[in-house]
C-alpha cells in the first residue's frame, strides 16, 4: 500500500468549514462526484446504518453500484449512552479503546457486560433488518464503507477489521466529513479513504458538518434498502 497521505483524498475548498452539506442525501451527491472511477462497476457499497445509509443509497443509486449493510455499534458507557469506549461488528468483532478503558476506570466485568449487551443489540439489529439474507462474497469485490462522518473513527474502524477478517479484497472508506486524526489513523488501514469535509481542531461533531441533522430510524433504513432489490445483506 502507498503512505496513509496519498491514501486520502478530499476537497480543499470545504476543508475546515461547517454546514458544508444540506443534509445527507447531497453529501451522498458530492462523494458519488469523488467516487466517478467506480461507475458501473462490481464495487460493494457497505452503508453503516443508521445515519450512513441515506449517504450510501445516494452513492449507489448515482453510481450503479450495488448497496448492502455492515451493522455495527458502539459499546456505550453505562452513564452515557451518546459515548462508547469500543464497538462491536457484524461478524461479533470487538474493537476497544483501552487507553479510554483505562482512564475511566472501568472494571473487566463492566467492560464484558458491555460487550455482551452490545453483541445481543447487533444480533437484533441484524435479525431485524435481514432475516436469514447471507453474506456477499466480499472476496471477489472491492468494498466501499460508507458513513455519515468520521469523529473517534472507532465505529469504522471495527467495521475495517471485519471486513479483513472476511478477507475483503480492496477496502475503502467514504465519509462525508471527518476529524482530520482519525481520517488519517484510518487511512492508514485501508486502501483509500474519501472525506471532502476534513476538520481539525478540539472540537469536532459530524452533525456541524450539516445544515439539516436529524436521527435516522430503523424504519427510514428499512425503506431505502427496499429500494434495492437487487442487495444481499450482511448477517
Amino acid at each position: 500500500m502507498p503512505d496513509s497521505a496519498s491514501r486520502i483524498f478530499d476537497l480543499p475548498e470545504m476543508r475546515n468549514r461547517g454546514r458544508v452539506f444540506r443534509d445527507r442525501t447531497q453529501a451522498g451527491v458530492v462523494l458519488a462526484g469523488m467516487l466517478e472511477q467506480h461507475r458501473g462497476t462490481d464495487t460493494l457499497i457497505l452503508a453503516i446504518p443508521a445515519g450512513g445509509v441515506p449517504v450510501a443509497a445516494e452513492i449507489a443509486s448515482l453510481l450503479g453500484l450495488a448497496l448492502d449493510l455492515a451493522v455495527v455499534s458502539k459499546i456505550t458507557l453505562p452513564w452515557n449512552t451518546e459515548s462508547g469506549y469500543g464497538a462491536v461488528a457484524f461478524d461479533s468483532t470487538v474493537r476497544l479503546n483501552r487507553d479510554l478503558i483505562a482512564a475511566l476506570g472501568l472494571s473487566e466485568t463492566v467492560v464484558q457486560t458491555g460487550i455482551a449487551r452490545t453483541k445481543e443489540k447487533v444480533a437484533h439489529r441484524v435479525n431485524q433488518l435481514f432475516g436469514d439474507r447471507r453474506l456477499p462474497d466480499v472476496t471477489r469485490h472491492a468494498v466501499i464503507l460508507v458513513d455519515d462522518g468520521l469523529a473517534s473513527g472507532f465505529t469504522m474502524q471495527t467495521a475495517v477489521d471485519a471486513l479483513h477478517r472476511l478477507e475483503a479484497d480492496k477496502v475503502s472508506i467514504a465519509v462525508p466529513t471527518g476529524h482530520a486524526e482519525a481520517v488519517a489513523r484510518i487511512a492508514a488501514l485501508v486502501d483509500s479513504l474519501y472525506c471532502p469535509n476534513i476538520r481539525q481542531g478540539m472540537s469536532f461533531a459530524v452533525a456541524d458538518a450539516y445544515e439539516q441533522w436529524t436521527d435516522v430510524s430503523e424504519t427510514t433504513v428499512a425503506a431505502i434498502m427496499q429500494s434495492f432489490p437487487d442487495m444481499q445483506h450482511i448477517a
